[in-house]
């Protein structure tokens, strides 16, 4: 298996996408769950992320917020469906500036050999939203934001 992956098939209303990471579960878990950690590898590096809120239990809310250099601004939020410490998450994602358009979002995280296999996979309403998001850079900002958490994970210790 490729270290990434990224697919979008024809005609699903669907992105499947997964990443090795040399770092065991718990640390890639906590990196979608730590409000520290997520500003420093959530999306391009060109924008600055904030963390309105995030409470990463089953209901709880999260809002993230980021900035370019010209100060626009750009806000996601969604709500926890399913929170398994740390194999699994399962929350909705929206873009506030196409209000409307949400995204379900699974993402697991299995140990292989030390390592982590991280699979994500993104159900939106229709194929003509997924593909609007695509259109918008998706591919792009998720290959980015996985390297930037690679590269998070490679300087953090391992707890165990």
């Amino acid at each position: 298996m490729a270290d990434r992956s990224f697919v979008a098939p024809k005609g699903k209303p669907e992105i499947v996408s997964t990443r090795v990471f040399d770092a065991a579960p718990e640390m890639v878990f906590s990196a979608f769950t730590d409000p520290r950690l997520i500003p420093h590898w959530w999306g391009p590096a060109r924008l600055t992320t904030t963390v309105d809120r995030l409470d990463a239990s089953k209901g709880g809310i999260w809002r993230f917020v980021q900035r370019d250099a010209e100060s626009n601004v750009y806000s996601f939020n969604g709500v926890f469906h399913e929170v398994l410490p740390p194999r699994r998450l399962v929350y909705t994602f929206e873009y506030e500036g196409t209000p409307g358009r949400v995204v379900l979002e699974t993402v697991t995280f299995t140990e292989q050999n030390g390592k982590t296999l991280l699979a994500e996979k993104a159900v939106f309403q229709s194929v003509e939203d997924r593909d609007a998001m695509l259109a918008e850079g998706m591919e792009e900002g998720s290959t980015e934001g996985m390297d930037r958490l690679a590269d998070l994970l490679s300087r953090r210790p391992d707890p165990s």
